[in-house]
């Protein structure tokens, strides 16, 4: 008989120890990070023309730094992050809500809290704390009671409510990426396509109206998306530049360090957003496409690993959380290539940035608690099922 006495470390064996979670953890999953945050690092190093400073040195302190999360986090029993699931939800709604009056500003937008030592985007936060609250949710709720049109009002507002305060930012990448993170939630989680339809229909008849809200930058975004050569000194200048980096490259690539649009400084943010455009330049289609196996076989452990879970809400968490990696990846790439336009989406561990690269981290913790647990099964109150 299992007990049902709580304790964050406490998994379905009582006896097992840290040591056996320890070798329970997917190592394959793990080293697939490993290689991703080295190219990141390689990256970085190519884009300072050389030099471990001011980027990749901080970003390799930042990535071991999210090593311990990840390894914490997974340590935990699952049924811990069940239990507090909306407490994290709403940590971070008040966190969003704290931007709005004491934020940071930074490029034109409010999205930083600065707490002396260290600034965060709680935006980045959120985007975990949504899946998390929204996978609790779905995991007490029946397929039966989700057919229902009052059952998906209250998630549509756990959705609606961070969604509007990143939008008031603004910023609309990270918006982006939770309206469609969620939706890929309330599909799998069985909301009939007729729902899906009706809001699809209802997004485009309120485009016009959208429109006036938007900030005028906004507006100079999808004018450059549609036609980058209206302004090519100017709004267009980094799409344009963007797209010559990309061609330049060819099938090998300049060679390392030989990059002549990323040393000449021809091409903008090529730290953060646009880094990918750097990868391709000095390693060409070759290195391009390695990077895109190495997502793309990070991003498919993360399905088979959501997948073995017996719990329901431990596979709707590594879903949520591997789609959202997933999402990160195609955004920042059909921007560089002109396919979207530029919302500000980093690639993830390759871009510059201490905020995304820890909760990327403990995003890829929680995945491995879930593999970690994956023979747990788990009540629909959150108690160990015998």
């Amino acid at each position: 008989m299992i007990t049902s006495d709580f304790s964050p470390f406490r998994l379905r064996d009582p006896n097992l120890t840290l040591k056996e979670r320890f070798l329970n953890l997917s190592w394959c999953y793990i080293f697939l990070i490993f290689l991703v945050a080295a190219s990141g690092f390689v990256v970085l190093y190519a884009a300072a023309n050389g030099n471990w400073e001011p980027w990749a040195s901080r970003q390799f302190y930042r990535f071991w730094m999210g090593c311990a999360v990840l390894f914490v986090v997974a340590m935990i029993d699952l049924r811990f992050w069940l239990k507090y699931a909306y407490i994290f939800y709403i940590g971070a709604v008040a966190l969003l809500f704290f931007v709005e009056y004491f934020g940071h500003d930074a490029m034109g937008a409010q999205r930083w809290l600065n707490l002396g030592f260290i600034r965060i985007q709680p935006s980045e936060l959120m985007k975990i704390a949504l899946i998390l609250a929204l996978s609790r949710y779905f995991h007490g709720s029946s397929l039966q009671e989700m057919m229902s049109m009052s059952a998906i009002v209250i998630p549509s507002f756990m959705v609606l409510i961070p969604v509007a305060l990143v939008l008031k930012q603004p910023d609309l990448g990270t918006a982006v990426l939770m309206g469609a993170g969620s939706l890929t939630l309330f599909f799998l989680v069985g909301v009939q396509m007729w729902k899906f339809a009706a809001l699809g229909v209802a997004g485009l008849i309120s485009i016009p109206i959208a429109w006036r809200f938007l900030h005028d930058y906004q507006k100079e975004r999808v004018f450059t998306f549609l036609d980058p050569e209206r302004d090519p000194l100017g709004k267009g200048y980094h799409i344009l530049q963007s797209k010559i980096t990309l061609g330049s490259g060819g099938v090998f690539g300049k060679g390392f360090l030989q990059g002549t649009q990323s040393r000449l400084n021809f091409l903008p943010e090529k730290h953060t957003d646009f880094i990918f455009t750097v990868l391709a330049e000095e390693f060409g289609l070759i290195g391009s496409v390695s990077l895109l196996l190495l997502y793309l076989a990070l991003i498919f452990y993360g399905y088979v690993i959501a997948f073995r879970s017996t719990s329901f809400f431990g596979r709707l968490l590594a879903l949520g959380l591997t789609t959202n990696l997933f999402l990160y990846v195609f955004i920042n790439i059909a921007m560089v290539m002109g396919l979207l336009p530029v919302v500000g989406v980093p690639l993830p561990m390759i871009s510059y940035g201490g905020t995304v690269m820890l909760t990327l981290m403990f995003s890829f913790g929680l995945i491995e608690c879930v593999n970690v647990n994956r023979d747990v099964q788990i009540g629909r109150r959150g108690a160990y099922d015998d």
